[in-house]
C-alpha cells in the first residue's frame, strides 16, 4: 500500500515536470497588451484652488491689447450691469481680419468637403472629355510630326537631286571649256613660245580638274548619300574656281598670239568662261539650298516634336486629374485639409478673440468709480482705463499658481463650493485678475477676484471657499488618457496596436484637460486601440 502511494507522487511529479517543460519550451508566449480605445467627447481644463470670501473692493478694469481709445460709453456715477460695454478701442481694422478669417475659414470647410464628397458625375464627365480631347491632341500631334518628317526628306532629296544635276551641267560645262581649249591649242598655239607653254601648262590644270568633277560626280550618282554629294559639291566649286582661273589666263593668251587668235575663237573662250562662273554659282546656291532646307527641317521637325511632348505632358495631366477624380480620397489628403480648417478656425479664435478684447465690458453690476482715459487716448495693457465698485457686496479672493495663472482669464465660469454650506455648489465667474505678484513661500502666487451669481444670505467674510475655474473646453474632439501618450520635443507618439503588430505613431496635441484627458488633434481615428503598456 505504501510502496503504490509512492508510485502516484512520482507520477504526479513526473507529470508536472513535463508540463512544466512543455510550457516553458514548446507553447508560445502570449503577448498581452493592455489598451485603451480613442474616444470622442469633452475635454475641459481646470484650475482648482481654496481661497476665502472677503468685502467687494473697487475693480481696476483695463485692456488686455493695446490700441486707441475710440468711444467712452460711461462717465463717473453711472450705475452698469454685468457685460455691459464701458470703453472701445478703434477695432475697424480687426473687424475687416475677423471677416476675411472667416471668409478663409470657408474656403478651407468648402475643399474639405469636397475632397470627402468625392467628385460629382458632371466633373467626371468633364474630366473624360478633357482626358479624350487631350488624346485627339497628342494623336494629332503625331501625325503633323510625322508628315512633317517626311516633308523634310522629301524636300532634302529634292535639293539633292537638285543639286545632283548642277554636278551634271558643271562637269558638262567644264568637259566643254577643256575641249575648246584643246582645239585653240592645236590650231594657235602649238609652239615652245612663252604664250605656248602658258596655255599648255592651264590646259593641264583645266584636264585636272574636270577629272576631279567627274570622279566625284561618278561617286555621288554611284552611291547616292548626302555625304557624297556635299562632297562633290566642295569639290566640284574649288575645281570650277580652277577652271576659270586658268580659262581667264587663256583668254589674255589669245590677245596676245601672233597670228591672231580669230574673233570667233575668242567668243568660244568668253562663253565658256560665262558658263562655267554661272556653273560655280549655282554650285553654290545648291550648297545654301541643302544648308537651308536641314535648318528649315530642323526647325519644323523641333517645333512639331515640342507640340507632341506638350500634348503627351497635357494628355497625362488630364489623366491623372481623372484617376485623382476617380479614386477615394487619400488619408493623407484629407489630414492635410483638415489641419487647414483647424488652422483657418485658430486664425478666426484668435482674431474674434482680439476682437472681443477690444471692447471693455463689465464683468459685474455697479456703479463706474472714474472714468481714467478718455476717447482718443492710446492706452497699453494692465493700463488702468476705469474704476468700478460691485453692487454685491462680497466676493471670493483666491490665490493662484503661477503655472496655472496664465490658464485664467476673466469670464470663466467658476463652480464655488463653502465649507459651511458642504451639500451646495455655487456658481461665479472671474472678474479680475491682480497683475501684481504675490509671494507665498518664495512661490509667486496672482490674486483672482471671483463673482458670485447668487450670494448666499447666511455667507460671511472669511468664510473658506474650494473653486474650480472652468479655463478651457473642446467640445467632441477625439482624446486619450495621459498614460498612453510618449511626448517629446513638443509632439505625442503611442503605440497603436492593429491586430498581432504593433505600430509606433506621431500625433499631435491639443487641450490637457484635468482628468488625464488629452486632445487628439491629427494622427489617430476613432476606436483605434492603442497600448497603454
Amino acid at each position: 500500500m505504501i510502496f503504490s502511494k509512492k508510485i502516484i507522487v512520482i507520477a504526479i511529479i513526473l507529470i508536472a515536470l513535463v508540463g512544466t517543460i512543455y510550457f516553458s519550451f514548446f507553447k508560445k508566449e502570449k503577448q498581452l497588451y493592455q489598451t485603451v480605445k480613442v474616444q470622442r467627447g469633452d475635454v475641459v481644463q481646470e484650475v482648482s484652488e481654496t481661497g476665502s470670501i472677503k468685502k467687494g473692493d473697487e475693480i481696476s478694469l483695463s485692456f488686455k491689447i493695446s490700441g486707441r481709445i475710440d468711444k467712452v460709453y460711461v462717465k463717473d456715477g453711472d450705475n452698469v450691469k454685468m457685460g455691459q460695454a464701458l470703453v472701445k478701442l478703434e477695432n475697424n481694422q480687426l473687424s475687416i481680419q475677423v471677416n476675411e478669417a472667416q471668409a478663409s475659414l470657408a474656403v478651407a470647410q468648402a475643399q474639405l468637403d469636397k475632397l470627402l464628397a468625392g467628385a460629382s458625375a458632371q466633373e467626371i464627365q468633364l474630366a473624360q472629355t478633357t482626358v479624350q480631347n487631350a488624346q485627339n491632341a497628342f494623336e494629332a500631334a503625331r501625325l503633323s510630326l510625322d508628315d512633317i518628317k517626311i516633308d523634310a526628306e522629301n524636300d532634302l532629296n529634292s535639293a539633292y537631286q537638285d543639286a545632283l544635276n548642277d554636278l551634271d551641267s558643271a562637269y558638262i560645262k567644264a568637259y566643254n571649256a577643256l575641249e575648246t581649249v584643246k582645239n585653240i591649242e592645236k590650231t594657235y598655239f602649238g609652239g615652245s613660245d612663252q604664250a605656248s607653254l602658258k596655255v599648255a601648262q592651264n590646259k593641264n590644270i583645266m584636264s585636272v580638274n574636270t577629272t576631279n568633277i567627274k570622279t566625284y560626280l561618278d561617286l555621288a550618282k554611284s552611291t547616292p548619300t548626302q555625304a557624297n554629294i556635299d562632297q562633290a559639291l566642295s569639290e566640284t566649286k574649288k575645281s570650277l574656281d580652277e577652271i576659270l582661273n586658268s580659262l581667264t589666263i587663256i583668254r589674255q593668251s589669245a590677245d596676245e598670239v601672233n597670228p591672231v587668235v580669230s574673233s570667233a575663237n575668242k567668243i568660244l573662250l568668253d562663253t565658256d568662261k560665262s558658263y562655267i562662273a554661272a556653273e560655280s554659282v549655282s554650285i553654290v546656291s545648291a550648297q545654301q539650298t541643302i544648308s537651308s532646307t536641314k535648318n528649315t527641317n530642323t526647325y519644323n521637325i523641333n517645333t512639331a516634336q515640342a507640340k507632341v511632348t506638350a500634348a503627351e505632358g497635357s494628355k497625362k495631366e488630364a489623366q491623372e486629374k481623372l484617376n485623382q477624380l476617380l479614386s477615394p480620397a487619400r488619408q493623407e489628403d484629407i489630414d492635410l485639409y483638415q489641419a487647414k480648417v483647424r488652422q483657418a478656425e485658430a486664425q478666426v479664435s484668435l482674431l474674434k478673440s482680439q476682437l472681443f478684447d477690444s471692447i471693455l465690458t463689465s464683468p459685474v453690476d455697479g456703479q463706474i468709480a472714474k472714468v481714467e482715459k478718455r476717447a482718443g487716448e492710446a492706452i497699453q495693457p494692465t493700463v488702468t482705463v476705469l474704476s468700478l465698485l460691485p453692487q454685491k457686496p462680497l466676493e471670493v479672493s483666491v490665490d493662484i499658481y503661477e503655472e496655472d495663472i496664465v490658464k485664467v482669464k476673466v469670464g470663466d465660469a467658476v463652480d464655488i463650493k463653502l465649507t459651511a454650506f458642504p451639500n451646495e455648489v455655487l456658481k461665479g465667474w472671474v472678474i479680475s485678475i491682480d497683475t501684481a505678484e504675490k509671494l507665498i513661500n518664495d512661490v509667486a502666487y496672482y490674486e483672482v477676484f471671483i463673482d458670485f451669481e447668487t450670494v448666499p444670505e447666511a455667507a460671511k467674510t472669511g468664510m473658506s471657499a474650494d473653486v474650480i475655474i472652468k479655463t478651457a473646453l473642446k467640445e467632441n474632439v477625439l482624446y486619450l488618457p495621459e498614460n498612453a501618450i510618449q511626448r517629446s520635443n513638443g509632439r505625442g507618439k503611442v503605440r497603436v496596436l492593429k491586430g498581432k503588430e504593433v505600430l509606433e505613431k506621431e500625433i499631435e496635441l491639443g487641450l490637457a484637460g484635468n482628468d488625464s484627458e488629452v486632445e487628439i488633434i491629427s494622427g489617430l481615428s476613432e476606436g483605434e486601440e492603442v497600448i497603454i503598456k
